[in-house]
């Protein structure tokens, strides 16, 4: 198969979706919210309120989350601009398997271990343990990722 003289660079030039990493990860973390609040609504209530001293303020807390998760979208939106990952989202399985990766990645290192730091700091009365790794949290950000790795190749143009 002949390769034009565009193909042949394009990958060294790989643009960043940001947008669409912010679509594609507001839409999942909607999904991820609900599945939160049908299971243990304080994790919105309580603890992500709290990142920001508002515990309690379930207001606050789905904000927290949507701006977290529009921002993890755009992440994952930039690793994906990688040059060694060109055209990844041209296979939406594999699209769906790295959004997949990402999230079950930001539910240990980000919900396991960071998050129970910064509860710390934040004062939060009661902590969870480090790490904080649990099957619901890792079912939620696997519901997350399910759905970022589905909506990114639809958005990745916007």
């Amino acid at each position: 198969m002949a390769t034009t003289h565009e193909d042949a660079i394009w990958p060294f030039g790989t643009d960043w979706a940001w947008r669409g990493g912010a679509i594609a990860g507001l839409g999942a973390t909607v999904v991820m919210g609900i599945a939160i609040m049908a299971i243990d609504l304080a994790v919105l209530q309580e603890a992500i309120a709290s990142l920001y001293g508002m515990q309690g303020n379930l207001v606050a807390g789905w904000i927290a989350h949507l701006v977290h998760g529009a921002l993890f979208g755009a992440l994952f939106a930039l690793v994906l601009s990688d040059p060694g990952l060109h055209r990844l989202t041209e296979w939406r399985w594999k699209a769906l398997v790295a959004g997949v990766v990402f999230a079950l990645m930001l539910a240990v290192f980000g919900a396991g271990i960071i998050m129970p730091i910064w509860l710390r700091v934040a004062g939060f009365p009661t902590p969870p343990p480090i790490p904080n790794v649990t099957t619901p949290l890792l079912l939620w950000h696997l519901v997350y990722g399910i759905v970022l790795g589905a909506l990114f190749p639809t958005v990745e143009g916007v």
